[in-house]
């Protein structure tokens, strides 16, 4: 499992995620989290796994992707227009891409290193290797993402506010819920709840990282289908869970406009601490959701860095590699990995008293 450490410890990861120690942990005593067996935390970061070189040339050798919103609307329309004729086709286009197809050149990923997970335990010509070497890994998305700005760090308009928004706004209060821990070195078979919460992240005397040791109640009015069970282990200090068939996992970018990403076949590998827990979530990512998920910044914010749904819709589809349409034969799914830090957290539960909870550390 040494690809974690290459992720927080690499200059070549888009952002850092914090600088936490990662001691082992015994089972658990009185200055410990672990309690009765569990343990909760909170997701604090998070960016699209994309692996990218200072100056990107490796893996973009013809350069970044150019051609955005505004670049094509001057070339389709270098006299103007009416409104109807002009703007309003080309908004109508990023509702329903695929009533027309690619026309402009879209820049992919030539680079053979990806941050990921092997997601179907084989090695074939079109995956990458990690940066530590391990072959088979599985990042269809980055090869669409990684040669855009907006999704490469630490400047790129995705990157930057996907995570900002990610403590503001309490829809995407995602956590997780260990039970059945013993230790948080190794433990062969744990239990792990997807829930979400209801409260502010507990921050740091910055004000901007989220610290530890926080609570949250789990909403059970309006995040009850999100709560979702997996199972796992613990290696080393790595929390590593079997693949769940279908998940979900909300993910709010902007003002006005939630989110949520189906994804097939997902898993977590976190390195864990009594305090932090840093690492993948990965699977198969549909592709329509994620179309959805992107247009949640609008034209005028996908124009900075030069990222055009429609071509962006169409390097979906060409790189789509898992879940194909029993119809049509095509792809509906892009194998990629989000890079996720998570903070610790005592879990509420609704059915024990908010007294009893946090006298016992739960």
């Amino acid at each position: 499992m040494s690809i974690l450490s290459k992720i927080f410890g690499a200059a070549s990861v888009c952002a850092a995620l914090g600088a936490a120690s990662f001691s082992p942990v015994a089972k658990a005593d009185e200055a410990s989290p672990l309690r009765d067996g569990r343990i909760g935390f909170v997701v604090a970061v998070a960016h699209w796994s994309v692996y990218q070189t200072p100056d990107g040339k490796k893996e973009c050798p013809q350069g970044i992707n150019g051609n955005g919103p505004r670049e094509i609307f001057k070339t389709l329309y270098p006299d103007g227009g009416t409104m109807e004729e002009t703007m309003l086709v080309r908004q109508g286009l990023n509702a329903f891409p695929a009533d027309h197809a690619a026309q402009f050149p879209y820049l992919e990923t030539q680079g053979n290193i990806a941050i990921g997970v092997n997601l179907d335990g084989k090695v074939g010509p079109r995956d990458f290797v990690s940066p530590d070497g391990e072959e088979g890994i599985d990042n269809a998305f980055y090869r669409v993402t990684g040669c855009n700005t907006g999704f490469r760090g630490p400047e790129g308009q995705v990157q930057l506010f996907a995570n900002k928004y990610l403590r503001r706004f309490t829809f995407n209060r995602m956590m997780i819920e260990l039970s059945g821990v013993e230790n948080l070195v190794d433990d062969p078979s744990v239990d792990v709840t997807i829930y979400r919460g209801r409260d502010p992240v507990l921050l740091g005397s910055g004000g901007e990282d989220a610290a530890p040791g926080g609570s949250q109640r789990i909403d059970m009015d309006y995040g009850k289908d999100l709560i979702q069970h997996l199972h796992g282990k613990i290696e080393d200090g790595v929390l590593i869970t079997d693949p769940v068939k279908n998940a979900t996992w909300t993910w709010q970018i902007e003002s006005n406009h939630p989110r949520s990403l189906h994804i097939r076949d997902m898993r977590l590998q976190l390195r864990l601490s009594p305090t932090m827990a840093e690492g993948l979530l990965a699977g198969y990512f549909d592709v329509d959701t994620l179309y959805d998920w992107t247009l949640g910044y609008a034209t005028h914010h996908l124009a900075y860095d030069r990222l055009d749904a429609p071509e962006f819709y169409w390097a979906m589809r060409r790189n789509a590699d898992a879940y194909p349409d029993p119809q049509t034969g095509e792809n509906t799914a892009l194998s990629s990995a989000i890079t996720i830090s998570m903070s610790q957290v005592f879990i509420l539960h609704p059915e024990e008293p908010a007294t009893d909870q946090l006298a016992s550390g739960q």
